[in-house]
């Protein structure tokens, strides 16, 4: 059970994660890098799974995630709010259901480190969080 600043501070926490990790969607350009990168580490590591080249409707959609993924966690790093963490955990649950889903298809096992960290972000902002009790007066 979270305390309302313990969960302010998760709420937080995940966003800054989004930002750090989302970042590299925003652009066309960014994006092809860590695309590269990833193709290298798939193919290094010899990693079952395909990460296929995307064409530009493919690239349209990552830079749109990026986007909105960035957008989304800035609101949350500037008002961590509890209704924002309640809802950015029915997002990584369904983030995570497709990551599930494109893995079950064929897709890099490199999706499974991100699957982790949306299906743990998600636990950790559903768990409930105390409300603070009143203070009783004091009587003498």
């Amino acid at each position: 059970m979270w305390t309302s600043t313990q969960y302010r501070r998760l709420v937080r926490g995940s966003a800054w994660y989004d930002l750090i990790v989302t970042a590299v969607f925003v652009t066309p350009w960014s994006f092809a890098a860590l695309h590269g990168a990833l193709v290298s580490v798939s193919q290094s590591l010899n990693l079952p799974g395909e990460l296929p080249a995307f064409a530009p409707m493919h690239m349209l959609m990552a830079n749109l995630l990026g986007s909105i993924v960035c957008v989304w966690a800035v609101l949350r790093i500037r008002d961590p709010q509890q209704i924002y963490g309640r809802y950015d955990a029915v997002g990584r649950f369904l983030f995570a259901a497709w990551q599930a889903y494109a893995l079950a298809h064929g897709a890099s096992s490199l999706l499974v480190i991100f699957l982790f960290f949306e299906l743990a972000w998600g636990v950790v902002q559903v768990l409930p969080v105390r409300t603070p009790s009143r203070a009783r007066p004091a009587y003498a």
